[in-house]
């Protein structure tokens, strides 16, 4: 009778063990790749739990209750982007969410061409909205002594992809992508700039319009070499992307003599030198072409006629203005307007 009472006593034990391991050791599914759990700032222990409800990772709110309870986690919630992958129990969600050690994400942006394009990008990739990124942004005393203005800042911003914390806020973010355009500029980058008689930023205005400019890539560098002979003789650039930014409208496909009447520091059909700052963010292949300019003795260009992406280059107004006459006479053809 006793022998029997202690088996009883013994398995009771080793199945209170194996349920007690069960709830609080077994290991959740997540899918082998991992789940991302995003506890946004300000967040309570009920948002938690319903990120984790919502991902159908809290499989008992019992036992994830008595561990948070336990380990001081319910009134300690750390913000940020978590990984829960598929060999951690609910003591280790908890370990990992207390400890506050999250998990980098990759933002990504490219063709962006205002402030306000940038802010949204961001928006949707890190943990501050749309409107707190863009307040950041046009905040100059976040930057001027870095030597960037709100018409300059969007230079910093090179189209890359960058590996942040999802908590970053958006001074930490601008401060990250000036140290990033620091480290882009390089010694031999610096070098030729000089050379050229131009700052990083100045390189940066003329990259943009280049990019904005040019469908072709092995035609950026011819594009820009036009540029810097226009700069050294002082004349206007006539870049139709500076009227587009200047009106911001990007849905014009042909500027017309109205659209050069915008009265704006940005139209370089009526303003000689560079307009204040970029009229997108310049890729790194074209500031590189600007850094790499072609020399040669052309002071115009236009799109030819058989809209292949690729241009008619001249050394005089007269050639320019047949192979102009050609694109548009096509252009009309087209009515494209």
């Amino acid at each position: 009778m006793i022998r029997r009472m202690l088996l009883l006593i013994v398995l009771s034990a080793i199945t209170l063990i194996i349920v007690i391991w069960s709830l609080f050791f077994s290991p959740v599914k997540a899918g082998g790749e991992g789940i991302d759990i995003y506890i946004g700032r300000g967040a309570i222990y009920e948002d938690v739990k319903d990120s984790l409800r919502v991902k159908g990772i809290l499989v008992n709110e019992t036992a994830f209750d008595l561990l948070a309870k336990r380990k001081r986690y319910i009134s300690n919630i750390k913000p940020g982007r978590y990984v829960i992958t598929d060999d951690m129990s609910n003591n280790d969600i908890v370990n990992l969410l207390k400890s506050g050690n999250q998990s980098p994400v990759m933002i990504t942006f490219n063709n962006i061409r205002t402030l306000a394009d940038l802010s949204q990008r961001l928006g949707a990739q890190i943990a501050g909205d749309s409107a707190e990124i863009h307040r950041a942004l046009i905040d100059e005393s976040l930057y001027k002594s870095e030597g960037f203005s709100k018409e300059t800042i969007i230079a910093a911003f090179i189209p890359d992809t960058y590996e942040v914390y999802w908590t970053i806020r958006p001074a930490e973010l601008i401060e990250r992508m000036i140290k990033e355009f620091r480290a882009f500029w390089n010694d031999g980058r610096m070098k030729k700039a000089d050379d050229m008689g131009l700052s990083p930023v100045e390189v940066s205005i003329l990259a943009s319009i280049v990019d904005d400019e040019v469908l072709k890539e092995d035609e950026k560098s011819r594009i820009a070499g036009v540029y810097m002979n226009r700069l050294k003789r002082n004349m206007p650039l006539q870049a139709c992307p500076t009227i587009k930014f200047a009106l911001n409208d990007f849905t014009i496909r042909r500027v017309l003599q109205e659209h050069l009447k915008v009265n704006s520091p940005y139209n370089t059909y009526t303003h000689t030198g560079l307009p204040p700052g970029p009229v997108r963010s310049a890729s790194k292949s074209g500031i590189d072409a600007v850094l790499n300019a072609e020399h040669h003795n052309y002071l115009y260009f236009v799109a030819r006629h058989d809209f292949s992406g690729y241009h008619h280059f001249s050394t005089n107004l007269r050639d320019h203005i047949n192979y102009a006459n050609k694109y548009h006479l096509e252009l009309d053809r087209l009515e494209i307007y």
